[in-house]
């Protein structure tokens, strides 16, 4: 019976110690998974990350936020922190697919700048989602094709200089939300006649002097010479364009009047494995000399975190400031419907 009793408090032990280490291994997971944009994450910053919080961080990557929501909705697991745009945020949120973040470790929200905020009605305190780069389309003119002077807002696309070398995107919300703001109303509208004159002025007004809508292609034939005015993002148009050229060729400038812009966010995930270190990345990304290596690294302006902007070493491709009346474009729910007949009209209708 000793002997009995003995071998089960040997055997108890040994299961103590192989929970012991079960345990243990655990506490020393130190893997923070990251499933961001496609090129949007510097690998210096992770790499200064994973030194000084002795971890390593695996990057996914996704297209698109739909891509990104799909993937989440179908199962996948594993993912501690996702960076999505304004209108899945505020999707996700109500979903109940985020985990509020620990405030207590966001000492650098201080450097978030309030006009910011301001447009992230949806969570302007923070709660779940913390700001990672505030962008917007805008018009790029080839300056050494323009054939004269040119105005500097949405109805330069009239401008019959252009005509037959110009493009807009292929997006509906973009080119709706353009022609809104061109006509003092909010890029999220529902009100169907700002709608309807919104799709007259693109319709009679612009599309006669497009080559194209393009939502891809339009860099490299900016690059080339085939098109002197594009509606779109500065990266793809600097990217294309070889450093040396960039202040003979490139005139891009977002019009006074604002536009459609975007707001992606850092967010952790409810099921997210490792909280605690998810939130010290959050935290860390808004350290003023950190977000100015990322800032630096894409050559974007500083706008998300003012106080990054002393430790820059590289010209942003337009100054902050132009973005300061674009407005986000929100989850329109069932009312997108109402862009999606517009768009189908002024798309395929001669």
């Amino acid at each position: 019976m000793k002997n009995c009793i003995a071998k089960i408090a040997l055997a108890a032990m040994g299961l103590a110690a192989v929970m012991g280490l079960v345990s243990c291994k655990k506490k020393e997971d130190r893997t923070l998974y990251l499933y961001n944009w496609t090129y949007y994450t510097p690998e210096e910053v992770i790499a200064q990350f994973e030194k000084e919080f002795n971890c390593t961080v695996k990057v996914d990557s996704y297209a698109s936020n739909e891509e990104m929501y799909a993937k989440l909705r179908a199962g996948a697991k594993g993912y501690d922190i996702v960076v999505p745009s304004q209108d899945y945020v505020s999707i996700m949120i109500a979903q109940g697919m985020l985990r509020a973040l620990d405030q207590g470790k966001l000492t650098n929200r201080g450097n978030i700048n309030p006009k910011v905020l301001e447009k992230a009605t949806y969570d302007p305190d923070m709660k779940y989602a913390v700001p990672y780069y505030f962008g917007a389309a805008g018009v790029a003119v080839n300056k050494t094709k323009a054939t004269s002077s040119y105005r500097r807002d949405w109805n330069i696309f009239s401008d019959t200089q252009f005509k037959g070398h110009a493009t807009m995107m292929d997006d509906m919300r973009e080119v709706m939300g353009d022609a809104l703001a061109y006509l003092g109303k909010s890029v999220n509208s529902l009100d169907d006649d700002e709608l309807d004159a919104a799709a007259k002025l693109v319709t009679e007004e612009w599309k006669p002097n497009l080559v194209k809508f393009d939502a891809e292609g339009f860099g490299k034939s900016f690059a080339s010479g085939d098109f002197w005015l594009c509606q779109g993002y500065a990266e793809v148009i600097y990217s294309e364009v070889p450093e040396e050229k960039w202040d003979e060729t490139i005139d891009f400038f977002i019009p006074q009047e604002g536009g459609p812009s975007y707001l992606d966010s850092m967010c952790i995930l409810k099921d997210a494995l490792h909280y605690e270190l998810a939130n010290e990345f959050i935290n860390y990304i808004h350290r003023p000399e950190i977000y100015a290596q990322f800032l630096d690294a894409f050559r974007f302006p500083c706008f998300v975190n003012m106080k990054a902007a002393p430790y820059m070493t590289s010209k942003p491709m337009y100054e902050a400031e132009q973005m300061n009346n674009c407005e986000l474009k929100n989850d329109l729910g069932e009312g997108l419907d109402k862009y999606n007949i517009l768009w189908q009209k002024i798309r395929f209708t001669d």
